[in-house]
């Protein structure tokens, strides 16, 4: 068992930066929309993305889109792109996929928020608060879509027949 141990890698895994890539704000309908009642109605659109920039050593990245309207009028739009630079040595495929895609924009998370938070108040409007999001539940999901889209795949190719070796 201490020779199992001892040719594992030791695991390390090391927050380097958290930056801001986009930003931007836009209001379009104002200064018109500040003379209406505001019934704000809010969409979400989240996606990430990964990449590895040298050994060991990747960019993750978080893309959120908020859009506002009132009635049928854009108040307004945050666009916000937020990354982060990572180490993560000595973890297997599998381990390093779930820190990439799930461990790691959960990290990022709270910075986006706070910004879409702030720039929220700075264009006028009432304070937007993010709900927290299941980073975990998000890419358990993603696993599943595309372990359904292999089976998917296989089934129509013909593959279920028998081989022979």
């Amino acid at each position: 068992m201490a020779e199992e141990q001892a040719k594992q890698p030791e695991q390390h895994f090391e927050i380097q930066r958290i930056y801001i890539k986009d930003l931007s704000f836009e209001s379009p309908n104002s200064p018109e929309i500040f003379t209406k009642e505001f019934q704000p109605a809010v969409n979400v659109e989240l996606n990430t993305a990964h990449r590895t920039l040298a050994d060991n050593i990747y960019e993750v990245e978080l893309n959120l889109t908020v859009t506002v309207k009132s009635g049928e009028q854009v108040a307004y739009l945050i666009e916000v792109k937020e990354a982060g630079i990572f180490t993560a040595v000595g973890y297997p495929d599998e381990q390093l996929a779930h820190l990439l895609s799930s461990y790691c924009p959960n990290i990022i998370y709270p910075f986006a928020r706070e910004l879409v938070s702030e720039l929220s108040v700075r264009g006028g409007f009432p304070q937007q608060l993010l709900a927290p999001i299941n980073f975990d539940a998000l890419y358990a999901q993603h696993l599943q879509e595309q372990a359904q889209k292999r089976q998917a795949e296989g089934a129509g190719d013909g593959s279920d027949e028998p081989t022979t070796h």
